[in-house]
């Protein structure tokens, strides 16, 4: 029985990483821009296929197991590479935990109102530990849960649009008194970070490279259809929302997918919504868990963690790495216990979203370094325009976000002095 992952798990691993939450949260966030946050998702969508295109390159010159680390530490040596892969690690964990909190949220239907918050934390610890069983048990049993959450997802993002655009009215999307005088350039460009949250996850593909079959060939294919896929199914959904909810009652809206259902289908599908919404959350979680010991791993072969993070059992998961990652997630659930939702998830979205774009750039910086290198031109543009991108995002952002996003680099100071002084040598 193989014990690798092939092309169509691949392909649930990027559906899973960039399709869960977002969906559900970044509509109302994109609601007061109206008719152009829609231009904001296919900019949103050309910079994430952009990314894709550096990351399908990157992971087949350099197809190991841990992901962009791994590209750094070729074009720049151990030091940028542990604290790219520090980051990375660090921040994909820390923003996963919304994605639980999410997940059990989704599910009010069946729990009452948000007013039990210890109820809700013993659910969301339960969750995260039925997903690190399953990591642990096999990364092949983890791709395989996957692939059958992602083939769940499109019942709600394929018949549900389908269902909603027979209502569907577009002057109910319009720009926001708030908005209204920013220029377009402005907006656009402020849309487009918030947009971007959806896409994070474009990178996770290379991260299981060498438990992959034919890493190379596989996991290019997989991450620039599963990329493109993605755009057109959060384009479309977000369409389909705005065309039923006006946009004043969409910007203030706690589950705008949920609440597009019932405006067309009624109150008494909110269960079944709910249901779907959980366990595409859940798919998400359980490929961002997968991610993150795929990460810790890498950076273990690398000798730049612990090498204990290394460690496989009989079945080739890196169980250490998973406990770690998941566990890490815990104290986040419990200090956030008290917060409403919608908090939570606006405020991880603005530091996460900065803290991968600096990965992003760095990543997209080793790309153009190779291309030079190579002398080839097609791929030299290909790496400015990513950069370019990332550039934009960043810079549309606000001091306060960069400078957290810049605290999680900097905090691997602190590991530094763990790591084998002959490790970073070489």
């Amino acid at each position: 029985m193989s014990k690798k992952l092939g092309f169509g798990a691949v392909l649930a691993i990027v559906f899973g990483s960039q399709i869960g939450s977002g969906i559900f949260v970044v509509p109302r966030e994109l609601a007061p821009f109206g008719i152009y946050s829609i231009y904001a998702w296919i900019f949103a969508g050309l910079g994430a296929i952009l990314l894709a295109f550096v990351f399908a390159e990157l992971c087949s010159n350099f197809p190991k197991t841990g992901g962009p680390h791994v590209y750094v530490n070729e074009m720049f040596g151990k030091i940028p590479a542990f604290f790219t892969g520090w980051t990375y690690w660090l921040i994909s964990w820390i923003s996963s935990s919304v994605v639980v909190v999410t997940a059990v949220a989704c599910l009010h239907p069946f729990f009452g109102p948000y007013q039990s918050p210890y109820l809700y934390l013993t659910l969301e610890i339960a969750l995260l530990l039925v997903l690190t069983y399953v990591n642990c048990k096999s990364v092949v049993l983890s791709g395989k849960l996957e692939f059958v959450l992602t083939l769940m997802k499109f019942i709600p993002f394929v018949v549900v649009p389908a269902i909603i655009f027979q209502n569907f009215d577009l002057s109910n999307a319009c720009v926001l008194p708030k908005y209204s005088k920013m220029a377009f350039g402005d907006l656009l460009l402020f849309a487009t970070s918030i947009a971007f949250w959806c896409f994070i996850g474009v990178e996770c593909g290379t991260t299981p490279a060498g438990d992959v079959e034919n890493p190379s060939k596989t996991i290019p294919k997989a991450i620039i259809l599963g990329t493109v896929s993605v755009t057109l199914i959060y384009l479309i959904n977000h369409v389909a929302i705005m065309g039923v909810i006006q946009s004043k009652i969409l910007a203030h809206s706690e589950a705008p997918f949920v609440d597009a259902i019932s405006a067309v289908l009624g109150k008494n599908y909110s269960m079944i919504v709910a249901v779907i919404t959980s366990l595409v959350c859940i798919g998400t979680l359980n490929a961002w868990i997968l991610t993150s010991s795929q990460i810790s791993l890498g950076l273990a072969k690398d000798r730049l963690l612990p090498k204990i993070l290394a460690k496989k059992n009989k079945n080739g998961a890196p169980y250490i790495s998973v406990l770690i990652s998941c566990l890490g997630m815990i104290p986040i659930l419990i200090l956030t216990t008290n917060k409403s939702l919608a908090s939570q998830i606006d405020y991880i979205i603005d530091f996460s979203v900065k803290s991968f774009l600096l990965v992003y750039a760095i990543c997209s910086l080793a790309y153009l370094k190779f291309a030079i290198k190579i002398h080839n031109f097609k791929k030299i543009l290909l790496a400015i325009l990513a950069l370019i991108f990332c550039g934009l995002m960043i810079f549309e952002s606000s001091l306060e976000s960069i400078l957290i996003a810049t605290l999680f680099t900097v905090s691997g100071i602190f590991v530094i002095p763990f790591i084998p002084k002959k490790a970073i040598d070489d």
